[in-house]
């Protein structure tokens, strides 16, 4: 059933994702083969325009794009694309939490020792982004709704399902994260599709502090092979946690995400 309630995005809850493609056409045909998605041009009916983005560690900076194409699964939206008009920055999947006060939670991050990469900037009446970065120099998204209250449809196969942090200290990202977020991470009925984990568990000691966002499939080798055969690679081979069998991979144009199979 399709989740696209903006009541079903309270603070803190992972409402959409993006990704900064060098050649939109190929991210296009990419991900339409791999999890069966359509595009809408312009950012038809629901999506996230950023726009004078700078500042920040690098990761989701000096980007401006006029135009991106929404994603969508069985007609609703759940991610998108947008092509990086600087060849310097990188190709990247970014995660946007949910928030009803960007300004406020904006005013909390800095508080708590982060920075604001991208202020609060409004998308075409969709919504109101941000980009912020934590102590640690992960990179982050802020969404405040406006006609686009985030994903249509999550957590079902060929669509978002779960967002990782990969920090240096995970007891500092806790006590971050959990001070921004308590009520979505740790209230009664909680149901978080956020967790943080060491960098050092699965990657390498020079790859900064990340998120890792996670799509949901059927079959993780037959997703691999899927990925492989579509020009990309994969980065980690798969291996169990929690909240089910990974494997991290790069597009075909060096965009790292994860495939979850439960």
């Amino acid at each position: 059933m399709a989740d696209n309630r903006a009541s079903a995005y309270t603070e803190g809850v992972p409402c959409w994702v993006d990704a900064q493609l060098p050649d939109l056409e190929a991210g296009k045909r990419f991900y339409g083969a791999l999890f069966g998605w359509s595009f809408d041009e312009n950012g038809g009916n629901g999506g996230n325009s950023r726009k004078s983005e700078s500042g920040g560690n690098g990761r989701n900076s000096g980007k401006t794009h006029d135009r991106f194409v929404v994603a969508r699964l069985e007609g609703e939206p759940v991610a998108a694309l947008a092509p990086k008009t600087d060849g310097r920055m990188p190709t990247v999947w970014t995660v946007y939490f949910a928030t009803p006060d960007i300004q406020a939670l904006a005013a909390r991050i800095r508080a708590g020792g982060g920075q604001i990469v991208m202020p609060p900037t409004p998308a075409d009446g969709f919504g109101t982004a941000a980009l912020a970065a934590d102590p640690e120099g992960a990179v982050f998204g802020l969404w405040q709704p406006g006609s686009h209250p985030g994903f249509g449809r999550r957590h079902e196969e060929g669509t978002f399902v779960w967002a990782q942090l990969y920090a240096r200290d995970t007891q500092a990202a806790n006590a971050f994260y959990g001070g921004l977020f308590h009520d979505a991470l740790f209230g009664p009925g909680a149901e978080p599709d956020f967790g943080r984990a060491s960098l050092l568990e699965v990657f390498p000691a020079e790859m900064p502090p990340h998120f890792l966002v996670h799509f949901r499939v059927a079959d993780i080798g037959e997703a691999l092979e899927a990925v492989g055969r579509l020009g990309g690679r994969v980065q980690v081979p798969p291996f169990g946690t929690s909240y089910g069998n990974v494997a991290v991979v790069v597009d075909n144009q060096g965009a790292s995400f994860a495939v979850l199979q439960r």
